[in-house]
């Protein structure tokens, strides 16, 4: 389970997302070890992950893709970490390793912690820089903007940072690492108090998005990508693989609408590939799906129909432009 590694648990039975294990900073004033510089290093991800599809999404929005390279670990792993085994070979074509423990591993030698993803990589070092995915995204928009593609979006706009912060760590605690709460716990008590504090927050983020676009301002900021990959992910996996089901998204109209709504967002839609979320979810955690079966559903089509969003005014990204398309070699399965 790496997307969970270094969870605990607590004497109340509830899950525990413990510290990360590498929290460095790339930085671009010489305030830490590791400094901003093109080519340097590669950002490891998965489609599978959320933490790591805010990275993927951050980097795609600000243009980042000729200067820190991307690999994608697969979707299957065993509980030697995240596996690079849809690369040929099973290695990383670019780091030359098949899991990504061994990148931990070079830069904490024993290392014990979590093998997470996100994780950046020092390509001739081999080792691990960060898997701090919180500074990580603050940091492509701040330390790296240098490097920005001309119509970057400014996913944390100065006036609206104490703003994007407040409701970031309420989205983090409810909502993003709730569905994980409910779907880990080992006692109803835990499980239930999960589910409500998560549908809960949910009915909140609909009260506040049912007559604005976006959840700060009038453009995309990074509020809404930490919500928006939990959403994506709500129906093929939370609702039913972690027992979140009061409802589907699709049941819930102003989410469904607004998830929809970024989703045809360059950036956004283009970074998602439901089949490896599906296969990591229900065929790792065999904690909770023993069988490792893994679901034919759910319908996926209505991901394409119109959202009319666009009537409540705001322009994703501001006076800046979309993204060109992913790179050869990022692309993922279209729907329809």
């Amino acid at each position: 389970m790496a997307d969970i590694a270094g969870a605990a648990r607590s004497s109340t039975d509830e899950f525990v997302r413990e510290p990360l294990g590498v929290q460095e900073r790339i930085t671009s004033d010489g305030s830490s070890p590791w400094p901003v510089e093109p080519d340097r290093y590669r950002l490891v991800g998965a489609r599978a992950c959320p933490w790591a599809n805010r990275a993927i999404i951050s980097r795609r929005l600000h243009g980042l893709e000729p200067v820190i390279s991307l690999g994608i670990a697969g979707p299957l792993h065993d509980d030697r970490s995240w596996r690079f085994h849809l690369d040929p070979g099973n290695k990383d074509p670019v780091l030359g390793i098949e899991y990504l423990r061994e990148a931990y591993e070079k830069a904490v030698p024993g290392y014990d912690k979590g093998v997470t993803v996100p994780a950046v990589v020092e390509v001739a070092s081999g080792k691990v820089v960060t898997n701090d995915y919180k500074a990580l995204e603050f940091d492509f928009a701040t330390q790296w903007s240098a490097h920005h593609r001309p119509g970057a979006p400014d996913l944390f706009p100065e006036k609206y940072r104490d703003e994007i912060e407040e409701i970031s760590e309420q989205i983090f605690h409810d909502v993003n690492n709730g569905v994980y709460k409910a779907g880990f716990a080992k006692g109803q008590r835990a499980y239930e108090r999960a589910y409500t504090a998560l549908f809960d927050r949910l009915d909140e983020l609909s009260d506040r998005l049912a007559d604005q676009r976006y959840l700060v301002g009038d453009t995309i900021t990074e509020a809404d990508v930490r919500l928006w990959v939990t959403l994506v992910r709500f129906d093929s996996a939370y609702h039913g693989h972690f027992k979140c089901n009061r409802q589907k998204l699709t049941e819930m109209p102003v989410l469904w609408a607004y998830a929809r709504d970024l989703f045809r967002t360059p950036g956004f839609g283009d970074t998602i590939d439901f089949t490896q979320i599906k296969q990591h979810y229900y065929g790792v955690h065999r904690e909770i799906n023993p069988t490792g079966i893994v679901p034919a559903g759910p319908d996926l089509s209505g991901w394409l129909t119109p959202h009319h969003r666009e009537e409540l005014g705001g322009r994703p990204f501001g006076d800046g432009t979309p993204p060109e398309p992913p790179p050869v070699g990022e692309q993922v399965p279209p729907l329809g």
